[in-house]
């Protein structure tokens, strides 16, 4: 599996945002307000003393991200049963009161453990947390013309790729992107979140009646630092602390997709359900790269979606006959170097949504990226040396004009020269050993298929 998160800068959360994510998922005072119940809030406390043994409240407070006052009620609830006590003081009279199990109370903590394997900040139910997804919706904003170029203003592409783009993020429907390899499909995929530059709030994990499911992925959420001081150790103010504050996610899955990772995940050994990447995702941006080398066929991939992009809603099951509903709100977005129909027939990839060509790029737009390529290596390049990697290597070999190949060929390039104890001016013999290093000679080469056939 692999996540990556994208983004252009370090956000952090000012009043206004605090102020704004607060209304959003206020910061529970009762227990009731959780929507969880004190036997099961009383079960994430008993593991996490059977886990790091006796605990203050204002310790359990920032392990469970619930309020002392919550705390200290199902605390008063467990102490009736007889499964915690209070450990006597070994310090000064400062030191805070710690509790610990009681016999029976660890019997009970083990029993929990064997039921779920979870043991961290508590979850938020899947009715809050549907709530909150819907109300800060990837698909709430239109994005205009304008907001498109200012996005990729340092970006060298075609405009008319922008303006198919741009619509296609406006639709809600799914996108699917093809081209050649190299032609810049996942890099403009990626800078596609520049436009939801806003935060979203992501749980911890989630409940679905007495079962948890992991939701935060430190590979894929960002979480925003706070401005000044930090509100979430403040029990009468902030947002819901279970909730943790991030950019829009930007997940990314290629050709290691299987059919599992789009499913709730457990684990027999520890006992924990992982939520599948699309649920990781929501809020924020999906994108499933090399479409057609999965070990998942194509057309089960995208009959996977029909659903959930018509409903809005991902049908997803744990495993133990328990099923459940769950918001999906991406922008999901499929590239390939695969042509579609090849893919898919074309009665089923109407059904897909915006199908974006992505082609090789005119002399105009290679010569810019080119000359920036150069400026951010410190790289010195003559009007003949550019003019010679088109005309007498491009043109020669029937190569395209590809987004990729000025920094690769002039990376290689720099390399060859620093290694040859050289300035970092680039010659046309620079070029000519990059371009043989690069590509691969097919001179030699004979098809597998034709050595058989001569048999």
């Amino acid at each position: 599996m692999a996540f990556s998160a994208f983004s252009s800068t370090d956000l952090r959360l000012d009043h206004v945002g605090q102020a704004k994510i607060s209304k959003l998922a206020p910061r529970p005072t009762q227990l009731q307000e959780t929507g969880l119940s004190e036997a099961f809030v009383a079960d994430l406390i008993a593991k996490q003393i059977l886990d790091r043994g006796a605990l203050s409240i204002a310790e359990m407070s920032g392990l469970l991200a619930l309020a002392g006052s919550i705390i200290e009620r199902v605390l008063n609830f467990m102490r009736s049963e007889a499964r915690v006590e209070v450990k006597p003081r070994t310090g000064g009279h400062q030191e805070a009161l710690a509790y610990s199990l009681t016999e029976v109370g660890r019997v009970s903590a083990l029993d929990a453990m064997m039921r779920s394997g979870y043991v961290g900040p508590a979850p938020v139910p899947l009715s809050h947390y549907s709530r909150v997804v819907r109300a800060q919706t990837i698909h709430n904003r239109s994005v205009a013309k304008g907001a498109m170029r200012a996005a990729f203003a340092d970006v060298v592409m075609e405009p008319d790729i922008l303006d198919r783009l741009g619509p296609s993020l406006n639709s809600g429907r799914a996108i699917f992107i093809y081209g050649a390899a190299g032609t810049g499909k996942t890099y403009i995929s990626q800078k596609l979140s520049r436009l939801f530059y806003d935060l979203t709030l992501v749980p911890h994990a989630i409940a679905i009646d007495d079962m948890v499911v992991q939701v935060f992925d430190h590979h894929l959420h960002k979480v925003v630092s706070y401005d000044s001081g930090d509100e979430r150790i403040m029990l009468d103010r902030g947002h819901d602390p279970r909730f943790r504050v991030c950019e829009r996610p930007v997940a990314i899955t290629g050709g290691e997709l299987t059919a599992d990772m789009l499913e709730i995940r457990h684990d027999p050994a520890t006992r924990l359900f992982e939520a599948p990447l699309q649920l990781k995702a929501n809020n924020g941006i999906f994108i499933i790269d090399d479409m057609g080398r999965q070990r998942i066929t194509p057309k089960e991939l995208f009959n996977r979606w029909i659903v959930p992009l018509e409903e809005k809603l991902d049908y997803l099951d744990l495993g133990n006959g328990k099923h459940f509903s769950a918001p999906f709100d991406v922008v999901l977005i499929f590239s390939t170097n695969i042509h579609p129909l090849e893919l898919a027939d074309e009665a089923f990839l109407r059904r897909i949504g915006y199908k974006i060509e992505f082609k090789t790029l005119s002399r105009e737009l290679y010569t810019r990226i080119w000359n920036d390529v150069c400026r951010e290596f410190g790289a010195t390049c003559e009007p003949d040396v550019l003019d010679f990697v088109i005309h007498q290597l491009h043109e020669v070999h029937r190569v395209p004009l590809l987004p990729c190949h000025p920094r690769d060929l002039l990376g290689m390039a720099v390399d060859h020269a620093v290694y040859s104890g050289e300035s970092r001016q680039i010659t046309t013999s620079h070029m000519r050993w990059a371009w043989d290093n690069y590509f691969v000679s097919v001179a030699d080469y004979v098809d597998p298929a034709d050595k058989q056939s001569s048999f």
